[in-house]
């Protein structure tokens, strides 16, 4: 999420002072939004994350950019940059300068204290209104979580979590396959984030182990 207002500009006066910033920022609604700084957790998360959809990807018609392309959602206006993006077939731009993405089909976001509420909402609401965007991944970078938004063809989205290393995160719309082994490797947590998953794991696999959860009743009396 942004952290920092700018006077009002226009989307053009945005892109020259952009183009020659020492920092990102967002631009919605002629204000300008210096985006925060990211932790050793997020940038880990991220080069895992491309390495994955770099080899996966090689010789088909997708390419995988990380958080230095600008993306522009034409719809509602908003100029910002996530984490990961892909793109199938021929990019489009919003202009000759090829630094500004106008038609992914995949966008990933790594959450953070600062930035989740808005990534879990109103940017969620900007990506929505993506026509090309048929996927849309959170990851979490304090537990091991990753929830999967799919567009669907009446326009709804579907959603899955998943929350193991065992689990593995496939997305259809780009023939690719996330392990969160894999996402997730060499990425250190604090000990008392480790215990809560813990905890919540054996909570979920005591809950699968009654005779309520396989039957699919009520809890005995």
């Amino acid at each position: 999420m942004s952290i920092q207002r700018q006077p009002h500009v226009t989307p053009d006066e945005y892109l020259t002072l952009e183009r020659t910033a020492e920092y990102k920022s967002e631009y919605f609604a002629g204000e300008i939004f210096a985006m925060a700084g990211v932790s050793e957790r997020h940038v880990s998360i991220v080069a895992n994350l491309m390495y994955m959809l770099v080899g996966q990807l090689k010789g088909r018609p997708c390419k995988a950019y990380a958080n230095d392309l600008r993306l522009k959602v034409s719809p509602t206006g908003l100029y910002t940059y996530p984490d990961i993006l892909v793109v199938c077939g021929a990019p489009r731009f919003a202009d000759e300068q090829q630094d500004t993405l106008l038609n992914p089909v995949v966008l990933m976001e790594v959450l953070s204290e600062s930035t989740e509420a808005y990534d879990r909402g109103k940017k969620f609401d900007h990506y929505r209104a993506l026509p090309s965007v048929s996927d849309y991944l959170l990851v979490s970078q304090d537990q091991h979580q990753i929830e999967h938004f799919i567009r669907q063809p009446d326009n709804r989205w579907l959603f899955a979590a998943y929350t193991t290393l065992d689990d593995v995160v496939e997305i259809p719309s780009i023939a690719c396959a996330l392990p969160l082994c894999d996402v997730y490797d060499k990425v250190e947590f604090a000990r008392e984030m480790l215990d809560a998953e813990d905890n919540r794991t054996d909570h979920e696999r005591q809950a699968q182990d009654t005779p309520a959860s396989r039957l699919g009743g009520p809890s005995p009396a």
